[in-house]
């Protein structure tokens, strides 16, 4: 077997990988190891993943799209994408999706992966139960009844191994993407809940040294598209985030209504991404400072040119997941697609940090980040809760060790 990495190439895994086929296969491997991680489909960029003892994966478990009374059930391994379009044939919807359909729904939840919208929440936000196998081998479900449920979903693999989740549905609806090109960045700062408030879901994209900013608009409301919008006019054709990149790739723009499942992600789920190269890191400061954020990234501009292929500003819900971004505030997400360098990313990482920190900044936890978890104000609850489901750190890896140390 050939060298497990994570989908970016820049973490190599040390163990093997295991793919457990049943869900018992799975009790039984987790309940003799000493040491236990998961890796889901392999889109972040630390070693979250790593394991010293047994690596696992949850992709080849039965695969399960059931729609009951209380949302849809689903294995942990699915891709979004393979779950949103079972969902859409029978007439159903997520609130949100992420720019990718390729990830898996329990890595996704796991890292607080979201989308963008004012009133969106993140990904991990429509979860109502969870089941995982915990360090002893059995099956532990918890529901929105149960008082640590908010503290297990954004969970960081460090409570068990996720095997299925329920998630909210809604009726399916219709999306249509418009692209705006030359947005002022000035009119992003000064008019920031204009821009972010115009669609269902938004998205800006820069570099901060270009005075042009490209925005993606994703409305439920089907109308024609104004020609100008704040400064901004109508892209002329398809557009890729990174101007340099195949509009092919992209989702179906120009405004053309289709299914949510087909307009909410970035990107078609029929490409499949090969390994990136780049690095990514993404920083999350509460909704009111968004224009603080703003003026402090414009201010490091011509530090990102040599590293950043392309920014993103998106907006999140505040929700009440104890390791979520988003936690207790509305909050504004800030994407950042790195060369794949780390040795010239990590000093640029370091400024960042240092500029974001007095804004109370949050990182994400499954992209390049140095610190700033403190910012995270249910962490020492966290780490009691995964203290009391497994209390012989079965586990915990390097990676919980350095940001959420058991003291």
């Amino acid at each position: 077997m050939g060298a497990v990495t994570n989908w970016a190439g820049n973490v190599h895994f040390a163990s093997e990988l295991r793919r457990p086929r049943t869900v018992e296969e799975l009790q039984e491997l987790v309940a003799a190891a000493a040491k236990v991680r998961v890796l889901g489909t392999g889109h972040s960029f630390n070693r979250i993943a790593d394991s010293t003892g047994e690596l696992v994966s949850v992709l080849d478990l039965p695969k399960v799209v059931d729609v009951g009374a209380d949302g849809v059930t689903v294995s942990a391994g699915l891709r979004y994408g393979e779950i949103t379009a079972a969902l859409q044939a029978q007439g159903l919807a997520l609130h949100n999706l992420g720019s990718l359909p390729h990830i898996s729904v329990s890595g996704a939840c796991a890292t607080g992966t979201h989308g963008s919208g004012d009133g969106n929440g993140p990904l991990a936000d429509a979860v109502g139960s969870i089941t995982f196998v915990a360090a002893d081998g059995e099956l532990v479900t918890l529901t929105r009844a149960d008082p640590d449920f908010a503290g297990s979903v954004v969970s960081l693999g460090a409570l068990g191994v996720v095997v299925s989740l329920t998630l909210d549905v809604q009726p399916a609806y219709q999306i249509s993407q418009v692209v705006y090109d030359g947005l002022p960045v000035d009119r992003l700062e000064s008019d920031f809940d204009a821009v972010m408030s115009s669609a269902y879901s938004v998205s800006a994209f820069t570099d901060w040294v270009d005075p042009d900013v490209m925005v993606w608009r994703k409305r439920r409301e089907l109308e024609a598209p104004a020609p100008e919008w704040l400064g901004a006019r109508l892209a002329d054709g398809p557009r890729h985030p990174i101007k340099v990149m195949p509009a092919g790739y992209a989702t179906q723009q120009g405004g053309v209504p289709g299914p949510w499942n087909e307009r909410l992600p970035h990107f078609r789920l029929e490409f499949t991404p090969s390994n990136g190269d780049e690095l990514q890191s993404e920083y999350f400061v509460p909704r009111d400072r968004a224009g603080e954020a703003i003026g402090v990234l414009r201010a490091l501009g011509n530090r990102f040119a040599p590293v950043l292929q392309v920014s993103e500003v998106r907006t999140i819900a505040a929700d009440d997941l104890w390791l979520s971004p988003s936690q207790g505030r509305d909050t504004v997400a800030l994407h950042f697609t790195w060369i794949q360098d780390e040795s010239l990313v990590r000093p640029v990482v370091d400024a960042l940090e240092a500029a974001l920190a007095p804004l109370g900044a949050r990182p994400h936890w499954g992209k390049v980040f140095t610190g700033l978890t403190e910012q995270y104000p249910k962490v020492q609850d966290f780490i009691a809760l995964a203290n009391t489901h497994d209390p012989n750190g079965k586990f915990r890896n390097g990676y919980l060790d350095t940001y959420l140390p058991r003291g």
